[in-house]
């Protein structure tokens, strides 16, 4: 690292010992100050849709116009910033401040190394004790970007950084599923956001559990059924809208052959006598009788959805009004252990993105922060990587029930770590495998955004596609295809990776038209994960070997075996 910076030294310097820093109760009318000035931007943008519930009628991500924002915040400049941030925290705050000072101030790189290693375990307990607070309203912004970027000292950045990261948006304006930490934890606390998974935990026994305890268990039951029937619900009520336009079709396009059969020309001088049917207006009659008949198949596949949704809708209300009379949800809300369960997963995750020889320092500085602005993982920017990998494998976010598509977008949590690669860590809730948004994990300070993020939804496809062919994923679909081709190749090492690792190159050169996959990979993919039909009658006109696919396209077409 370099010398240490003037700035840094004189504001370390000015620093007071953290035991002495006013507590909380003191700070009441500092802090209350502090949000006003730094937090009004988040209050004037109202939600227009929650981020938990899924749309199906939603086909892509709307463009991002604005990648930043055009009035920066000024908390970045604001010196008692490391001194807000730290304020009123646990006992790790003093930790970390001690141990930052000797980390900035050592001119020993062997020193400095050990200090940077020593501040990794109490930040993360500062964090612990600090992530439990960003449900309230009223805390200071300092705090949150701590959380959420890391930065713990503005000091730290670069002059060009700093007015960057003081134009990145506070509030989540594209209203997707895509979250910093801080708001992760404010989900999860507030219960609209249930804990992500971890192994499960052993069955206790309701004997030797109080009354109240037996309530908590029965309520999480029924919330678990809730949301399962809901997925159900939701997947019918948009079966039921399908069935519904087709009726409509149906319907109009009857009603128009119909008036067509029905219109009868007068003869000249036989009046009122009218014509016989033309020979275009018998071609209609089988026409019609085909149309009768796919009216009334449809028919009959819309009472039997509707019923399936009457009888969804039926055990929603019941466990609705079952919850209702245990205390209604309030047993989630602001649940701490919640909290502390989550953190444990979160710390989890921001290891994963770096890996064991990665850079475990948790702490923005700009002796690690080497990205661009489009480079760097903020919600724009992930959204606008997001759009991109959409618009060449528009089947990345679709589960298949009852052969129709549902596009479901995940949650996607932006941890601040130097990490390189994204990865899925639940391709979809356990209980309710129709509807549920599965969770991917980005780092957001990678080298390459674009890679990381590639790396997130091939995992996603894969861990997909896997759970679809169950005990059969090494014989079926597209795990079943490239297992049993890698088997072939002899090849040993994890599937997955192999797989993750073809994926990019699918995504970044064999779009382009640029040939590096195997032949047989390259098939794999062409069927299972098809780019749109644009870009396959493009490719089709570079090479031969994409010309030989779409022809094989076009026989499976025929043969109703695509």
């Amino acid at each position: 690292m370099e010398n240490l910076d003037p700035e840094i030294e004189a504001l370390l310097n000015s620093v007071e010992p953290l035991e002495e820093l006013p507590s909380d109760n003191d700070n009441k009318g500092f802090k209350k100050k502090v949000f006003l000035d730094y937090s009004e931007d988040e209050l004037l943008i109202q939600k227009k849709k929650s981020i938990h519930e899924v749309n199906l009628s939603q086909k892509e991500f709307e463009p991002i116009t604005e990648f930043t924002n055009q009035t920066p915040l000024t908390v970045f400049d604001d010196t008692k910033y490391y001194k807000i941030a730290l304020t009123g925290e646990n006992e790790y705050a003093q930790r970390v401040h001690q141990l930052l000072s000797k980390y900035l101030t050592t001119k020993d790189p062997k020193d400095r190394a050990l200090f940077r290693q020593q501040l990794i375990t109490p930040y993360w307990e500062l964090l612990r004790g600090m992530v439990s607070k960003m449900t309230d309203p009223n805390v200071p912004l300092p705090k949150k970007m701590l959380v959420r970027f890391g930065v713990v000292l503005p000091s730290l950045f670069k002059a060009e950084t700093k007015d960057f990261f003081s134009r990145i948006f506070v509030e989540n304006r594209p209203q997707e599923p895509i979250l910093y930490v801080d708001e992760w934890f404010k989900e999860i606390a507030s219960g609209r956001m249930a804990n992500s998974a971890t192994d499960e935990k052993k069955q206790v026994r309701t004997s030797n559990m109080t009354s109240e305890q037996i309530a908590s268990v029965e309520q999480s039951r029924l919330l678990q059924l809730q949301s399962k029937n809901s997925g159900k619900m939701q997947s019918v009520e948009n079966l039921l809208g399908i069935k519904e336009n087709e009726r409509n079709m149906l319907e109009m396009e009857l009603n128009n052959k119909m008036k067509e059969l029905f219109s009868h020309l007068p003869i000249m001088g036989l009046e009122p006598h009218t014509a016989a049917l033309s020979e275009i207006q018998r071609k209609l009659l089988p026409e019609i009788t085909e149309l009768l008949r796919r009216y009334s198949r449809n028919d009959k596949e819309l009472a039997k959805t509707l019923e399936e949704f009457k009888e969804a809708k039926s055990t929603c209300d019941s466990l609705s009004e079952k919850i209702t009379d245990k205390g209604g949800q309030a047993v989630v809300q602001h649940d701490s252990e919640a909290v502390k369960t989550e953190f444990d997963t979160v710390r989890q995750m921001a290891k994963m993105t770096v890996g064991r020889r990665g850079n475990q320092f948790p702490i923005f500085t700009r002796e690690f922060y080497h990205c661009t602005e489009k480079g760097t993982g903020t919600r724009e920017n992930v959204i606008e990587v997001l759009r991109w990998v959409e618009s060449l494998d528009p089947g990345v976010f679709c589960r298949i029930h009852k052969n129709i598509p549902h596009r479901i977008v995940p949650y996607i949590l932006l941890v601040p770590t130097y990490g390189d690669r994204g990865f899925c860590w639940e391709p979809f809730d356990r209980y309710n495998r129709v509807t549920s948004r599965g969770r991917i994990v980005i780092p957001m300070y990678p080298k390459d955004l674009k890679i990381a993020v590639l790396t997130a939804l091939a995992d996603l496809r894969w861990q997909v596609a896997k759970e679809k062919a169950s005990y059969y994923w090494m014989e079926e679909g597209l795990t079943g295809q490239y297992y049993q081709h890698m088997e072939q190749l002899k090849v040993k090492g994890d599937i997955k990776e192999f797989f993750i690792e073809d994926y990019i190159l699918w995504m970044t050169k064999e779009s382009n038209g640029v040939q590096r996959l195997d032949k047989e990979v390259r098939g794999i993919f062409w069927r299972n994960m098809p780019f749109p039909k644009e870009l396959k009658e493009d490719l089709r006109k570079r090479s031969l070997v994409y010309d030989d696919l779409c022809r094989k396209d076009a026989n499976r077409e025929m043969s109703d075996g695509y």
